[in-house]
């Protein structure tokens, strides 16, 4: 006998489950659009900086800076911060405590706080002796794929001045973010606003930012090699001071002499660099670091200590 194949009827052939498309993700904050290339640039150092870290508790910290540099005075800087219970992520604890004292007695201070599940506050003044200078407070709302942010900065309801800024992003894709930023100033006998487009495409191993606006250009581009180099390009134009600027850095992270040097040039022939080294088992960082500006004949070298 021959072998037979049945037919099954076709309402009882089994159904392919219609995919399930992944949710956007959030696009993050604004002033987080260029982050991963400004990482990678070093920080400029000049003279020495002693600084001291102490944890006092899972929430409290305090940190103690002394810096000596040939171009002022010595200073002392007081640093505090408090963290609550409430944590979003790794990076993101609410509320959040931060401030900053000098010698001389001005202060920066910051607060974050959650006010509710998607909507976050945050507060920050700045004080030179007894005199404020800036006081500026933001509300950000973050949904499933989008984020929308309005800052108040030095609001005077006496002196009819303050500076308002908008920004609002929006994850078309899992790699493409859209949004702009809308910046509209006041004071007696002047009033101006200003607008920047923006846009974010991350890809798996780099990241490409632009920012375009009456008032310029900014445009970083971010690639990681691989665990231990990254490299940024960042170019930047400010229509109104006609200036532009074009710099490259790098970051090498080398695990096993547990050292990170990053590096930077840029077009306006500035060259410098950070070496920092751990020193386990003790909690100790030394940094190293250099810069050079061939144009104006400008040479900044330092040294840091950081324990903690």
């Amino acid at each position: 006998m021959g072998n037979t194949l049945g037919l099954a009827p076709m309402g009882t052939l089994p159904r392919r489950s219609p995919r399930r498309e992944e949710p956007l993700p959030n696009p993050g904050s604004f002033d987080e659009l260029h982050r991963l290339c400004k990482d990678v640039f070093p920080a400029q150092m000049e003279g020495v900086k002693l600084v001291v870290n102490k944890v006092l508790s899972s929430h409290f910290q305090v940190a103690h800076t002394v810096h000596m540099s040939a171009l002022g005075l010595p200073g002392y800087h007081l640093h505090a911060a408090y963290a609550g219970d409430w944590q979003l992520s790794p990076t993101e604890v609410f509320p959040t405590v931060v401030g900053d004292m000098d010698s001389s007695g001005s202060l920066n201070a910051q607060v974050l706080l959650l006010l509710a599940e998607r909507l976050r506050a945050k507060a920050v003044f700045q004080t030179q002796q007894a005199k404020f200078l800036t006081w500026q407070f933001d509300g950000e709302y973050r949904g499933d794929d989008y984020t929308a942010t309005l800052t108040l900065g030095n609001p005077d309801l006496i002196g009819e001045s303050v500076i308002m800024v908008a920004h609002f992003l929006q994850s078309l894709t899992h790699r493409l973010v859209l949004g702009g930023e809308l910046v509209y100033h006041r004071r007696p006998g002047e009033e101006g606003a200003i607008l920047t487009l923006a846009g974010k495409y991350s890809a798996v191993h780099w990241v490409a930012t632009l920012n375009v606006g009456s008032g310029g250009a900014h445009a970083s581009y971010y690639h990681r090699a691989n665990e231990q180099v990254q490299v940024g390009v960042e170019f930047e134009a400010n229509t109104r001071l006609q200036d532009t600027t074009f710099s490259f850095g790098y970051h090498l992270t080398l695990p096993q002499a547990n050292m990170v040097f990053r590096g930077l040039v840029d077009s306006n022939w500035c060259v410098g660099a950070v070496l920092e080294k751990k020193m386990p088992p003790l909690p100790v960082t030394l940094a190293l670091g250099a810069f050079l500006n061939h144009w104006r004949n400008r040479f900044h070298c330092g040294f840091s200590i950081t324990v903690g």
